[in-house]
């Protein structure tokens, strides 16, 4: 197993993006990698950091502005080769469609539910370590 994953976390909001790392813990499961994190408060912060690399995960803020993280994945998935997985944060269970249509493989609602959290996380990051094997 990898020592370390890398979590990319999108939200204009600190406050959220304390709460995807308060639910993350330093690992999400026992049997994923411990969790280091990237912050980034802009769409332009986003892709500079995928351009970058080493992004195992991205987590998205769905209500983000000044462009939400749905339309920022859409996005990402469109331009960013081998695009790392994305979990996007909804207002509402009813948006879930939306995420969906932005091709993102997972969605939680927003206010983070940190054992909802931590599931989907850990579900991405072995899917990641799956497909690297």
């Amino acid at each position: 197993m990898q020592a370390t994953a890398t979590v990319l976390v999108y939200s204009d909001d600190a406050n959220t993006r304390a709460q995807v790392r308060l639910a993350t813990g330093r690992r999400p499961a026992p049997d994923v990698p411990v969790v280091e994190f990237v912050e980034c408060a802009t769409p332009a912060a986003v892709l500079k950091e995928l351009d970058r690399g080493g992004i195992d995960v991205c987590v998205l803020d769905g209500e983000a502005v000044p462009m939400g993280g749905m339309g920022l994945c859409r996005q990402i998935k469109d331009e960013v080769f081998n695009s790392p997985p994305v979990l996007l944060l909804i207002g509402r269970p009813q948006d879930a469609w939306l995420a969906t249509w932005s091709r993102a493989e997972g969605a939680v609602t927003h206010p983070v539910d940190p054992v909802e959290f931590a599931g989907a996380l850990a579900a991405l990051l072995r899917q990641k370590r799956a497909l690297s094997a």
